[in-house]
């Protein structure tokens, strides 16, 4: 009720996540929340650790502190990468939202790494722990606090599509764990003078680094240049082949530029024997129309198919068996027949399945191999084999 209050409230047209200025304003808010509620956290936490002087509690607090931080550097992610295209960025700002969370997870580690210092010297040098009630309780509502604060930033993060949001609701999500081994640390100080302190100050750091760690992980996959959405490779597909006269569709490569910027090409299939003309406007209309509905950039290439030639259709039909029967080929395009007589090469591509551990046969094992059953079938007949990774290519 809460976070759709916080929406409702703040968002203006907040249904309308495809807009830059919604977009950006869902990740203000986000960000001036978790500034709020993480000082306030932090607060809470140092004051606790002070009462009880405990090493866990301080760390805990601080990492808090990191999280305020965190969500500024959020703010400012957004702000930036919405700033417009210009002549050094032809297609925008976008990737300074990934360079802002690999700035915080720079940050989560840092935090880690020190409170592992300092909670190994609790643990050579141990100090008494003082459990108090409040101070406890408090430790408490402030999980409940973390709670909450996950699911706004995981809401708001799938709204927009953001990865840094998600990151950050799953980092709230890691802090409830940690908070909550604080607390049990907290409570067995009240019967024991063993250290417990120190070494669950050592776990918090752990899980404090892991976080980091998975942060950077998350961030630079799309800088790197990751895989791209199984839903909008399928939706590019879908939309593109919803308009008449274009038969197949393959070697789609998407460029992600920050979310939702992405310049995607894409080849498709058009019958050889149709004006240029009249193919040309309905490529011109999907490459708009298309474009627009998925807020993408959409460039489409045309690749004229033969279907009316005999010899074309029975001879892609008897490929297409061998292929089916290969089990390493996925699909084939750009099929054609090159030559004149009886010395021709059939010209095509096939995409194979990336993973090959259990079936290991190089490009050159598999060319051979489907062109040896060819040669059975048609033996005056030259393959020509263009061979294409399913990671590379979408079909």
């Amino acid at each position: 009720m809460l976070s759709k209050f916080l929406i409702k409230t703040f968002v203006k047209n907040s249904e309308n996540t495809s807009d830059e200025n919604v977009r950006g304003a869902y990740g203000f808010l986000a960000g001036i929340i978790g500034i709020i509620v993480n000082l306030f956290l932090f607060g809470v936490k140092l004051t606790v650790g002070m009462i009880s002087q405990s090493i866990a509690v301080t760390a805990d607090a601080f990492n808090n502190f990191t999280d305020a931080g965190s969500s500024l550097v959020t703010i400012l992610g957004f702000k930036l990468s919405n700033m417009p295209a210009d002549e050094e960025h032809p297609f925008g700002h976008g990737r300074i939202e990934y360079l802002s969370a690999l700035i915080v997870s720079a940050m989560v580690m840092l935090v880690g790494l020190e409170f592992i210092r300092s909670s190994i010297q609790r643990i050579l040098n141990p100090t008494p722990v003082q459990f108090e009630v409040i101070p406890f309780v408090l430790i408490l509502f402030s999980i409940l606090f973390k709670i909450w604060l996950s699911r706004f930033n995981v809401l708001i993060g799938k709204k927009i599509n953001s990865s840094a949001l998600k990151a950050a609701g799953l980092d709230a999500l890691g802090d409830v764990v940690t908070s909550s081994t604080v607390a049990l640390s907290l409570l067995a100080s009240k019967w024991t003078d063993f250290p417990v302190d120190g070494y669950v100050g050592v776990a918090v750091a752990l899980m404090i680094l892991y976080s980091g760690f998975k942060l950077t992980k998350e961030t630079l996959n799309p800088l790197l240049g990751e895989a791209p959405d199984p839903e909008l490779v399928n939706a590019i597909k879908d939309q593109v082949m919803s308009y008449d006269n274009i038969t197949g569709v393959h070697d789609l490569i998407i460029h992600n530029y920050g979310p939702g910027k992405c310049m995607c090409s894409i080849h498709a299939e058009v019958p050889a024997n149709m004006s240029v003309v009249k193919i040309h406007e309905i490529i011109d209309a999907a490459e708009k129309n298309v474009s627009e509905k998925l807020n993408i950039y959409l460039v489409i290439h045309m690749d004229p198919i033969n279907v009316d030639d005999a010899e074309v259709m029975e001879t892609q039909y008897e490929l297409l068996k061998i292929l089916n029967e290969h089990p390493l080929v996925k699909s084939m395009h750009d099929f054609r027949i090159v030559g004149s007589g009886e010395k021709k090469n059939l010209i095509f591509d096939v995409v194979v399945d990336s993973n090959r551990k259990k079936i290991q046969l190089s490009d050159e094992d598999i060319k051979h191999d489907i062109c040896e059953k060819v040669k059975k079938i048609y033996p005056t007949y030259n393959c020509v084999i263009t061979i294409d990774n399913d990671f590379l290519h979408y079909h």
